[in-house]
């Protein structure tokens, strides 16, 4: 079947067979391999991309909801100042990224400023909950969601840091 849909913000074009994976087509068809294939079940975050406007496992999304969707893949949302903002706070708080979960931890941080600016321990740790990695420190990891929605709150308000 032929998928028409936006990619990156480019509208694409792929064939596929209708049971494929996202995270197949991504990786197969674009080059695009910072999310990583997991577990295959939508558990551990690794393959995490922007669906719809959604956070969501590209591993549980056959290619016949591909059609007519947009799609942002960490490359994509590389290329943003919400994405340097989110680096300079993990950074500052020596929140490491072993690769594996870099993707869903990167978007999962958007995800959550993006529905509330000001989120508590709990609630960041609760939007967190789909990351299954070692590399990540629970406590580095709430102080660098603040340190972030900090930065963009004094850029949402033309304050300079």
């Amino acid at each position: 079947m032929n998928l028409n849909f936006i990619l990156n913000g480019e509208d694409v074009s792929v064939r596929s067979e209708p049971g494929v994976r996202l995270i197949d087509i991504l990786r197969g068809h674009f080059s695009l391999f910072k999310a990583k294939s997991g577990c295959l079940t939508g558990q551990c975050g690794a393959c995490t991309v922007f669906f719809n406007g959604l956070i969501s496992p590209a591993c549980l999304i056959p290619a016949f909801k591909i059609s007519g969707s947009e799609i942002i893949t960490i490359e994509g949302f590389s290329q943003t100042i919400e994405y340097q903002e989110i680096m300079t706070g993990f950074i500052e708080v020596h929140l490491g990224n072993c690769g594996y979960c870099e993707a869903g931890k990167i978007l999962c941080t958007e995800a959550l400023l993006g529905r509330n600016l000001s989120p508590s321990k709990e609630e960041i740790l609760m939007g967190f909950s789909g990351i299954k990695c070692r590399c990540t420190n629970a406590e580095r990891l709430v102080k660098a969601v603040n340190v972030i929605a900090d930065l963009r709150s004094r850029r949402l308000n033309g304050r300079t840091v």
